[in-house]
């Protein structure tokens, strides 16, 4: 869901009486959009609920977003999760970049990523 869409949505039901907490990666984006309350995670985009398969990662930050829920006094209430990608913010400056420096690398990482995915699969270990 585009996160226009998300922030007209929480806009909708906090004026229904329902309180949200909206957790994403795009702070610039969603600050912008205007929520009630946002919870921004450091992580790759896709991922706001924790690195995939890291159920602990993914609780604490459910545990997190309710938390917000019951202190934020006011609206446009924003919290960070202490969730980290990696030990530093380097990842940042080549996330998403493909170039024929990377190319190759790339994909023989999307054939091992698709082998993985087709794997766990097999295995049950899928998101639903």
């Amino acid at each position: 869901m585009c996160h226009q869409t998300v922030s007209l949505t929480a806009r909708a039901l906090e004026a229904g009486g329902i309180a949200t907490v909206v957790i994403g990666n795009a702070l610039d984006i969603v600050t912008t959009c205007g929520v009630p309350r946002y919870l921004h995670s450091e992580l790759p985009l896709g991922n706001p609920m924790g690195i995939p398969f890291d159920q602990a990662m993914q609780q604490q930050t459910l545990e997190q977003s309710l938390a917000l829920l019951e202190s934020a006094t006011e609206p446009g209430s924003i919290s960070t999760t202490t969730h980290r990608f990696a030990t530093d913010d380097q990842w940042k400056m080549n996330y998403a970049r493909v170039d024929d420096a990377n190319r190759k690398a790339l994909l023989q990482m999307g054939d091992e990523n698709r082998k993985r995915r087709k794997l766990n699969h097999l295995t049950g270990m899928v998101r639903k």
